[in-house]
């Protein structure tokens, strides 16, 4: 009996993985083997990025906060050991953004915790 081959699912699964690595460079785009190779990389890179982009944001809050706070005459974990001390239910985010764009309204929480 003659060997059968599932063409078709085949043909979409290569279609799949070729438009996956669309606007890459070089044979990457186009060759399936490297194209095949280049995208399953890149979707180990998302992975692991997607958990370091949350550890970024963190440390990028951390920096913003620590600089509002120094501006008041207090450090980074001075102020939120006060904040947590007096209930101030805010997160880095929203306090990020308050030091940030909103620098009066970060004072009038330097203020309350002082």
């Amino acid at each position: 009996m003659p060997r059968s081959v599932n063409a078709v699912a085949a043909r979409a699964r290569r279609k799949k993985v070729l438009k996956m690595a669309k606007g890459y460079f070089g044979a990457r785009k186009n060759v399936w083997t490297v194209a095949k190779n280049a995208v399953e990389k890149g979707l180990q890179y998302s992975y692991r990025d997607r958990k370091n982009k949350k550890r970024n944001f963190r440390r990028l809050w951390i920096q913003r906060i620590n600089a509002g706070a120094r501006e008041h005459g207090m450090s980074y974990s001075v102020f939120m050991g006060k904040v947590h001390a007096k209930g101030i239910e805010l997160n880095r985010k929203v306090l990020a953004d308050l030091a940030m764009n909103h620098p009066e309204a970060f004072k009038a929480v330097c203020d309350s915790v002082k």
